[in-house]
């Protein structure tokens, strides 16, 4: 219809002067006096339908071009087009902080730094120039087990996947002369470095098990001080579970001995002793999980981090003088940085995605599988750990 009537238009065309042509609709008469009628109805009809055809073409055109001219990303290539979404625990200062900043800073990884202090976890991202854009604080407190619980739904309300959790936050009483206590009642050492982060790290699996990234980890701190197979590990008094008794009966005095061995209460040897918990806790669930769910679970010992503030509760003495005992005596000191760097390794790097290991680095910083103690890789221990955990946070 639109071309009919486009035959028909150039009726009458008249030029101004200032160049302009203007047309008037004339009967030419070889249509007969109903010309300019016919004319007038399909010169509307023309513009109505070239209208919507200037309305629909560049809708028209993006469809047509988008299909050759962009190349659709494979399944695999969708995982690592976004942000990954790595958890920390105790990301407010030393090891978490050096970590949630070497991670954030690559632009790969939204960070969210799970603490116990919002606002000081808040004003340690700003200290170190973590942008805004990378990093979320949210509240997390491990001696308390409903605040686990509560983490575990907020930062399901906030819709991000989760590819990495890192359970990395930890209490060190060497110097306390009487045991505290969890908002459960369990001591606060093995409360809230081994219950604490088992709860998370249990409650958090499904999310794990959802995330459609390249990768997804769960991986739990360490300690050579728990590996009675190292020189720092058989200094006095050394870690030692025995046969769990103090564990089972609650880690109170009201049923048996603060102690995870049924001993008395030693702050440094209660931190040891987590830190052994810790490294069986990931190996019981690399034992249960990692086939059936594809997460990497490890453990590492980034270091001794001679300077962090880890140590801030034990004597003045011993402050001032193991950082350059450890630099110039043993060599072994690392840096928060440099431990932050190995920590984040762990998180991302395609060469670390081994299950069940033990990670350290060596004098030229290279990492390496190492070896846990008999007692840190005893597969039947690491299964009534488990069992007696269950029970105490309540998933059992």
């Amino acid at each position: 219809m639109a071309l009919q009537a486009s035959s028909l238009l150039p009726t009458a065309v008249t030029i101004h002067k200032g160049g302009k042509p203007s047309f008037s609709f004339k009967d030419v008469g070889f249509f007969g006096d109903s010309v300019s009628d016919y004319i007038r109805a399909e010169y509307k009809s023309s513009l109505v339908l070239r209208n919507k055809a200037l309305q629909v073409r560049p809708i028209r055109a993006q469809t047509a071009t988008a299909s050759p001219d962009i190349e659709q990303a494979s399944p695999e290539e969708k995982k690592t087009l976004r942000k990954g979404t790595v958890i920390i625990t105790g990301a407010s200062s030393g090891l978490g902080l050096a970590t949630a900043k070497a991670l954030a800073d690559t632009g790969k990884w939204h960070v969210i730094m799970a603490c116990r202090n919002f606002l000081k976890a808040e004003k340690a991202a700003k200290s170190v120039a973590i942008d805004k854009e990378n990093y979320t604080v949210m509240h997390l407190d491990l001696a308390s087990l409903d605040s686990v619980r509560q983490f575990a739904d907020n930062f399901r309300q906030s819709g991000r996947p989760l590819d990495v959790l890192v359970c990395n936050a930890a209490v060190y009483l060497p110097t306390a002369k009487e045991p505290s206590y969890t908002a459960e009642g369990f001591e606060l050492s093995v409360g809230t470095n081994h219950l604490g982060h088992f709860l998370l790290a249990r409650l958090l699996l499904d999310d794990l098990k959802k995330s459609d990234y390249s990768f997804k980890r769960l991986i739990i701190v360490g300690s050579i001080t728990g590996n009675t197979n190292t020189l720092a590990g058989n200094v006095p008094p050394k870690a030692n579970l025995g046969d769990l008794r103090g564990l089972a009966g609650g880690l109170n005095r009201i049923n048996n001995s603060v102690m995870i061995d049924g001993g008395e209460f030693d702050g440094a040897k209660a931190y040891k002793d987590s830190k052994v918990c810790n490294m069986l806790a990931m190996q019981e669930f690399h034992r249960r999980y990692h086939e059936e769910t594809g997460v990497t679970f490890a453990s590492l010992y980034p270091g001794c981090i001679a300077t962090t503030g880890l140590f801030r509760e034990h004597i003045p003495l011993f402050r001032l003088l193991f950082p350059p005992f450890q630099k110039y005596i043993t060599k072994g000191y690392v840096s928060e940085e440099e431990a932050g760097k190995r920590l984040a390794q762990v998180v991302s790097d395609p060469s670390l995605e081994k299950s069940g290991v033990y990670w350290s680095w060596n004098k030229n910083s290279s990492s390496f599988e190492n070896q846990l103690s008999k007692e840190a890789s005893d597969a039947e221990k690491a299964r009534r750990l488990w069992e007696i955990s269950e029970k105490l946070v309540g998933l059992a």
